[in-house]
């Protein structure tokens, strides 16, 4: 613990599940930490505070580019530096090809893939005046294996990889890493969510479908958002100071891949 005191670190969709859990590790190691959602994020500040860090709380709609730039610089304004990126937030759409409309393609695309641009390019001159900094992108399984009905998730997944190695060797010469994750299923709110659905389009119990699922899972356990905040404060420390421009899987090594 500790591997990153006195960084400043900004989460995206801090509220709950996995970037909840993110922040409060973060937090746990030493850092002060922006917690920005579109929903309150009250509840994590509290864990934050219980783990020693300190929290400035953001509600930002992370798809309006204007509240992205207010953000980065309320940020600036509090610590006078942003050391450590974590783009989390993301929505999830499983809507057919021939159903989805252009809108909806447009907003998974804004959260998912621009903010991340957007975030990158506000973020990036602190960090390059620092010398120092790390951008972490979340991504998803789903940017290397394909599902049906996922079309806008998919793109916007695999644009998420391509992003990060661009950025990844433009500003590696800066002193600043950029690093995708891939999780696989993570126990939260959102997943519980999605396969209840799909559980139901397959006439299925919800527990039925979680037992079909874990079959492919070799560790025999889902992931906890405990396993993703582990890892971003291991990409977020010195010690991954060589890990630049990949795309990580977390997955207990699903058959997926």
């Amino acid at each position: 613990m500790n591997r990153l005191q006195n960084r400043v670190a900004l989460v995206t969709g801090a509220a709950q599940g996995i970037g909840q859990a993110i922040a409060a590790r973060l937090a746990a190691e030493g850092t002060g930490v922006a917690l920005l959602d579109i929903r309150e994020t009250g509840e994590t500040a509290c864990l934050c505070r219980k783990n020693g860090g300190e929290t400035l709380s953001l509600q930002t709609d992370i798809s309006r580019s204007e509240e992205i730039r207010a953000a980065v610089a309320a940020v600036q304004e509090r610590w006078g530096r942003l050391d450590i990126l974590v783009n989390n937030a993301g929505i999830f759409d499983e809507t057919p090809l021939t159903e989805l409309p252009e809108e909806r393609w447009d907003r998974v695309s804004d959260i998912n893939i621009k903010a991340q641009f957007l975030f990158a390019r506000q973020a990036a001159p602190l960090m390059i005046g620092a010398g120092w900094g790390r951008i972490i992108n979340m991504a998803s399984m789903a940017a290397k294996v394909d599902f049906p009905n996922e079309v806008a998730y998919c793109s916007s997944k695999s644009a998420v990889l391509g992003l990060t190695r661009a950025l990844g060797v433009e500003l590696g010469p800066q002193g600043i890493t950029v690093n995708a994750i891939c999780p696989g299923p993570i126990d939260t709110e959102m997943l519980k969510n999605t396969y209840q659905h799909l559980a139901d389009q397959h006439s299925m119990t919800l527990d039925a479908w979680r037992a079909d699922i874990l079959q492919t899972i070799p560790v025999r356990r889902y992931g906890r958002p405990a396993d993703v905040a582990a890892l971003v404060a291991f990409l977020a420390s010195d010690e991954a100071g060589f890990i630049n421009a990949q795309a990580i899987n977390i997955d207990g090594g699903m058959v997926f891949y």
